[in-house]
């Protein structure tokens, strides 16, 4: 099967397509104009502590302050506070968090006011964008995501995917992370890292702590407010996902996200990075692959296939009606019966796409 991904990006929204032998099979669509994206961290300041919500309101730099509740602390608060305090005070030297002894987890039915005062500095992650006049929620659990794994600081635990369904690959991966994991870090191993080989696990973790490392010295660099790590673009975010080494070609029309593209696929499959490949043609890129056409079919209430044959979809408060119809087949079957058989057949493939 030939798997494409065809991305169009326009001024406002991007449009990401998943194409398998030339049908659309995923269509992803992302708005460019959200200042604050989920997964960015910052160095931010306490501005004023709300009691009866048990949260605080933190200065990130948005137009509205940002919200941080109790329970968005973590259970390593402690821990984290220690190092971050170690951090700031002395900004010539990193802290070492492997070296470092975790303290107990705080109290999950505590007071924000036992922990946080106004004008702390904080080290926070996004969790929630800003919505309306509310401004953006925050957490200062901080996870940085890979392809195969999330990688939390002051944590001591591996967890893995549930839809990882084998006993054996989970003892396996489990083993496998234990063994290159630094202390007082914990370990989500995702549904992709199954199968993988321990060198790809270990470039990735390596590539995440060094993210980590760098997040800290550019908060040791900053004054509050200030964004110290930017989560990749969208598209890249959509891209670490859905990547299959399998993919023949990634089209994209923009040269700015075409270098981050293939800077990503260059990190992460470098014999791959080839399959990048900028459209320049005058025509619209989802005209040129068919896949206007295709957007527009789907959202109708009738999808006709190649053969002749065609489905309708009707929907009520109650249910979905689909009506399965021969229509003029150029080829159809000797027999009612075998015909029936192969238009279902193309019909139900056609339902789940």
């Amino acid at each position: 099967m030939k798997s494409e991904l065809i991305i169009d990006v326009q001024p406002k929204e991007v449009s990401i397509a998943l194409l398998e032998d030339s049908r659309l099979v995923s269509l992803q669509k992302e708005s460019r104009n959200i200042a604050y994206a989920v997964g960015d961290i910052y160095l931010a300041k306490v501005k004023k502590l709300m009691p009866g919500l048990n949260a605080a309101f933190v200065n990130v730099g948005y137009e509205k302050d940002a919200f941080l509740h109790y329970l968005d602390l973590g259970s390593s608060f402690a821990s984290y506070s220690t190092f971050l305090k170690q951090a700031l005070d002395d900004r010539k030297h990193q802290p070492s968090l492997p070296k470092m002894k975790l303290k107990p987890d705080i109290d999950k039915h505590g007071q924000i006011t036992d922990v946080l005062q106004p004008g702390q500095e904080l080290m926070v992650q996004i969790v929630k964008e800003p919505i309306s006049s509310k401004g953006p929620r925050l957490t200062t659990e901080i996870t940085l995501t890979g392809r195969y794994m999330v990688l939390i600081p002051f944590g001591d635990k591996i967890s893995v995917s549930q839809k990882i369904k084998t006993s054996e690959e989970k003892i396996r991966l489990r083993r496998l992370i234990e063994s290159i994991r630094p202390k007082n870090f914990s370990i989500i191993i995702r549904t992709s890292a199954e199968g993988k080989r321990v060198t790809e696990l270990n470039h990735e973790l390596r590539t995440l702590l060094q993210c980590w490392e760098d997040t800290v010295a550019r908060a040791q660099c900053a004054t509050a407010p200030a964004l110290i790590f930017e989560e990749e673009s969208r598209i890249v975010g959509v891209l670490r996902d859905i990547f299959n080494p399998d993919f023949e070609s990634i089209h994209v029309n923009d040269p700015d996200v075409y270098s981050q593209i293939s800077k990503y696929v260059n990190l992460i499959a470098p014999d791959r990075s080839s399959i990048v490949q900028l459209y320049q043609k005058p025509e619209p890129i989802f005209d040129h692959f068919g896949i206007t056409r295709q957007i527009k079919s789907s959202f109708g209430k009738t999808v006709s296939f190649k053969s002749g044959a065609y489905i309708i979809i009707e929907h009520t408060e109650a249910l979905h009606v689909i009506d399965v119809n021969s229509g003029n087949r150029s080829k159809a079957a000797a027999d009612q019966e075998t015909n029936a058989l192969e238009v279902n057949m193309r019909a139900a493939d056609e339902i789940a796409r």
